[in-house]
């Protein structure tokens, strides 16, 4: 419906055409038909300008002016991909629906995506209409064809999505909340296999309200988010299904900007999700999908689809966008809080942070200092048993290991390790075997010396880094160089670029809680600082609040900010600053959202596209493997669509890989 509901406000890109008159536009569509050819300009332009229930009458007053049907005509005149874009939309959303699912489960294999995506996304009301569309337009029960189709805890997930019987009432019981998590919790994390049954009655019943606070209580009871236990205990369709419905309850339009991107990322493009996607949510939530889009992955919706598709199909597709946002820079207002709860409720999940390099159990320094030599003496390397002991042992294992090493065989392993090794698994073996301060203050030193300056590397390191390791790198710095890093750095860099690494080097972030009068202010300098136009006050003022504020404080300055302006201070940095200023900024604002993602982000990058960049990869790997490498897992799956695991293994290989692929600790 293009006419929201009374008091809501209309969240589509397609609106009621004014002035409608259907039998004009009726006659304009058979001019554009009629004839050698067709016009599909005038086709595109008209229908993509009218909303559905417009096209509806556009539809009786074609049959009743020339006794012909109208989506006949238009398969007949079209083809490919902008054929099934445009008879989409004339369709009703149920039809449309319906005809997605018919499709689905037509022929050999089932596409369940477009089942889950389909039926895990809408509200009781779509699905009644939907179940409605399919028997009247294929005669046939949609509940007995996808019981025909399907089978197991997928099925019996599907069945309950298709009754349209999730409750509606925003009341909330504080006990059942509880309960439910409890309930979640036994059925999967504390039970010797899952009851995939109490997963399927609570995530298939409750209301959404009531569904988000369970979340939360999940989080909080076990510090993991009830993704995270969905993807440990359940697997593939049904595994799917449950994280698509708990992404829907979380945020639908988010929901939908993701499964746009993956549509659109990398080589080819799903075209039918695409289509039926900007089909179904243009007349409900494609502003909120827009601007979340644009949030989550720094590129309009509008451009992606501009770089991805061609000719009238890419014109009709940027007409239900409906326009481009990245030449706003500005957030709807409603679309501001999501985009802010976004990483607010990842940002809860930080209290419990997870390595997946831990301690070895029964540890043996002597065997392993043993195994070690052996491995190096003689002619050729054992490489696989190196990994195996270093990959294997914390930090401060390996320290043992040295000094047993040292004090058994009058060696330094450091050094026996460097001459046998090479190339990148050199790297990252002897990255493993460094103190974490003292394996910073390197990768610092390096990004300082010769030629050029690896502004990157010192960024990604300062500005992530708690005030305890700061401190503890400062006192490497200064034992392994005889100089100080301030010193350093300043020799280095200039301008705001060098105070605001200085300030980050100091180790000097305030500590604690959120003070929220406070935050106010701060944001509120932000903003009038923002608005004066003055570049450098505005470097000024972002580098004294960014630099010393603690990390809960401008969380809450963040969330202030939005709701001030509706902008996300990410976007104010972006559009206002340039070069290594704004790179430093913008890292330190993507850490205080959610460091693992910060994190997931630079892998990513790192192994994407022609070649990869080692040294990042192996940086990162090293220096977070016993801090939150699980979590930056966590969070590498569920904006890729790919594990780290599955994404090292293609773009790796031999030794190096081995090694890495050891610390990732596991597929997801």
């Amino acid at each position: 419906m293009a006419n929201p509901a009374q008091g809501a406000k209309y969240r589509g890109s397609i609106h009621d055409f004014p002035n409608f008159d259907p039998s004009q536009d009726a006659e304009a569509l058979y001019t554009a038909m009629k004839g050698f050819g067709s016009d599909k300009e005038a086709i595109l332009e008209l229908i993509t300008s009218r909303s559905n229930r417009q096209r509806q009458e556009i539809s009786q007053s074609y049959k009743s002016l020339y006794g012909k049907d109208l989506i006949a005509d238009l398969k007949s005149e079209l083809m490919g991909k902008f054929e099934r874009l445009i008879v989409g939309l004339m369709r009703p959303l149920a039809y449309c629906d319906a005809k997605e699912i018919k499709d689905a489960l037509s022929g050999i294999g089932t596409d369940e995506k477009c089942l889950i995506e389909i039926l895990a996304s809408r509200t009781n009301e779509q699905i009644h209409q939907l179940v409605a569309a399919y028997k009247d337009a294929y005669e046939r029960d949609l509940e007995a064809d996808i019981i025909g189709d399907t089978s197991g805890h997928f099925q019996k997930m599907l069945v309950v999505l298709l009754q349209g019987t999730r409750e509606e009432d925003d009341v909330v019981s504080e006990d059942l909340v509880q309960q439910d998590a409890q309930d979640l919790y036994e059925a999967g994390e504390l039970k010797w296999g899952t009851d995939e049954a109490q997963f399927v009655y609570i995530l298939g019943n409750r209301s959404k309200q009531h569904l988000r606070l369970v979340f939360d209580e999940y989080l909080k009871n076990t510090g993991k988010p009830i993704e995270a236990s969905i993807r440990a205990e359940l697997s593939g369709d049904f595994e799917k299904l449950m994280l698509a419905v708990v992404k829907c309850i979380r945020s639908t339009p988010e929901y939908f900007a993701e499964r746009l991107f993956k549509a659109m990322k990398g080589l080819g493009t799903r075209d039918n999700t695409l289509i039926r996607i900007m089909v179904s949510r243009s007349e409900l939530d494609m502003l909120d999908i827009r601007e979340i889009f644009r949030t989550k992955y720094e590129k309009s919706l509008y451009s992606m689809i501009k770089n991805d598709t061609s000719g009238e199909y890419k014109k009709a597709l940027l007409k239900l966008c409906g326009g481009d946002d990245d030449a706003a820079g500005q957030f709807f207002p409603e679309a501001a809080q999501v985009a802010y709860q976004m990483w607010e409720l990842s940002a809860v999940g930080r209290v419990e942070l997870n390595g997946t390099v831990r301690p070895a159990n029964d540890f043996n320094p002597d065997a392993d200092a043993k195994a070690l030599r052996k491995a190096m003496k003689g002619l050729g390397t054992d490489e696989d048993t190196i990994i195996d002991i270093i990959t294997h042992r914390s930090n401060a294992q390996r320290q043992q290991l040295r000094q047993t090493f040292k004090s058994h065989f009058g060696r330094d392993l450091m050094a026996d390790l460097k001459s046998e090794l090479s190339g990148d698994l050199a790297r990252l073996i002897l990255g493993l075997m460094l103190p974490p301060d003292h394996y910073d203050a390197k990768q610092l030193k390096k990004a300082m010396e010769g030629a050029g300056t690896d502004e990157k590397t010192l960024i990604e390191i300062l500005a992530t880094r708690t005030n305890a390791e700061i401190q503890a790198i400062n006192e490497a710095y200064k034992e392994d160089y005889h100089k100080s890093l301030e010193d350093a750095l300043s020799s280095d860099t200039s301008g705001h670029f060098r105070r605001i690494l200085i300030s980050l080097a100091t180790g000097n972030r305030e500590e604690g809680g959120e003070d929220r009068e406070k935050a106010r202010e701060d944001a509120k300098e932000i903003a009038d600082t923002s608005s004066s136009g003055d570049k450098t006050s505005l470097e000024t003022r972002f580098m004294t609040i960014l630099c010393t504020r603690s990390y809960p404080h401008l969380r809450r300055v963040f969330q202030e900010f939005i709701k001030m302006t509706n902008y996300d201070v990410e976007h104010i940095i972006k559009k206002e600053m340039s070069g290594d200023v704004k790179d430093a900024f913008v890292a330190i604002v993507q850490s205080v959202k959610n460091k693992p993602l910060f994190f997931a982000d630079k892998l990513y990058k790192s192994m994407k596209g022609a070649g990869t960049d080692e040294k990042t990869l192996t940086r990162i790997m090293v220096s977070r493997s016993e801090i939150d490498l699980l979590n930056i897992r966590r969070e590498f799956i569920e904006k890729y669509d790919k594990s780290l695991n599955e994404v090292i293994e293609g773009d790796t290989s031999g030794d190096f890989m081995k090694a890495l692929l050891a610390i990732c600790g596991g597929q997801d």
